[in-house]
């Protein structure tokens, strides 16, 4: 089914009263236990990848798009909306589609039993109307929820077009975003997103903590490392300037010893020319 893009943004009424956009519903997940700590680390990760004054990344966050109209609202696991003034939204804690320009580049959701369903149809088509250039869904039990473990598509003529994506003798499953320059790969119950340019993985935060341990570890034993030599230079440069002292010491008693040897000489070779003296003398 080919849908219609809505005409953005949605206007109120002009005699429409002032309305309250609430950042929350007060209400908790209904599959929070198993989502929240993926899309909370999905959304850390793109929001390292693509920090800066110009890109909002966010997740559960609610976006409305027709003004005037609290319920007009969805709010996705994870977004990156391009080239916007991400104070908008950052100031108010929600995303009001006509104040910030534009819906989101990139949307991304995630398998679970309460809304599994709907991400796959009604969210969907809801997707496709405001423009949503791709829409990815991952399912973290391999496909229990949408029945398939990760796919990604692209906006195309107002309809959503599948992108190739690819297995791995692991198992692994994995396709391109051309919106993020990312691949994205499912694999066993996490989503993780790989850099083709640079040839490495996003790091999560654990991750990062891990790395960050690391150097620092390899910084203290090179440190330690560094100590050590500067420790064994001086210590060998104070052994040569204790050899070269008792060299020196040795030199000198050894000139002194023979200064006192030629001195004894001297005078016993004077005592003899003086005896000799004196028995030429007696004679």
């Amino acid at each position: 089914m080919t849908t219609r893009p809505l005409t953005l943004p949605i206007e109120a009424p002009a005699d429409a009263e002032e309305v309250f956009y609430p950042e929350t519903d007060g209400m908790p997940l209904p599959d929070g236990p198993e989502q929240a700590p993926l899309y909370r680390e999905i959304v850390a990760i793109l929001e390292r990848r693509f920090s800066g004054p110009r890109t909002l990344v966010n997740g559960n966050t609610f976006i409305y798009y027709v003004e005037g109209d609290a319920s007009s609202r969805f709010a996705p696991d994870g977004f990156v909306t391009f080239d916007v003034d991400k104070t908008s939204v950052d100031l108010r804690d929600n995303y009001l589609l006509w104040e910030v320009g534009k819906a989101p580049d990139f949307a991304l959701e995630i398998g679970s039993h309460s809304t599994g369903s709907n991400d796959i149809g009604p969210k969907r088509e809801l997707y496709a109307e405001l423009g949503i250039g791709e829409y990815w869904r991952y399912d973290p039990t391999g496909g229990d929820f949408y029945g398939e473990a990760l796919v990604g598509e692209r906006l195309v003529d107002g309809e959503y077009v599948r992108f190739d994506t690819q297995q791995e003798p692991d198992g692994s499953i994995w396709g391109h975003s051309p919106t993020l320059n990312l691949d994205l790969h499912w694999t066993e119950d996490r989503l993780r997103f790989y850099d083709p340019e640079v040839g490495g993985w996003l790091e999560n935060l654990l991750e990062v903590t891990d790395r960050a341990d690391r150097e620092a570890a390899r910084a203290d034993q090179a440190e330690a490392e560094r100590d050590f030599q500067s420790e064994l230079v001086a210590r060998e440069s104070a052994a040569r300037r204790e050899a070269e002292d008792r060299a020196q010491a040795e030199s000198a008693r050894a000139e002194a010893e023979a200064a006192a040897r030629a001195r004894v000489e001297a005078e016993l070779e004077e005592m003899r020319r003086r005896l000799q003296s004196l028995d030429d003398d007696g004679r």
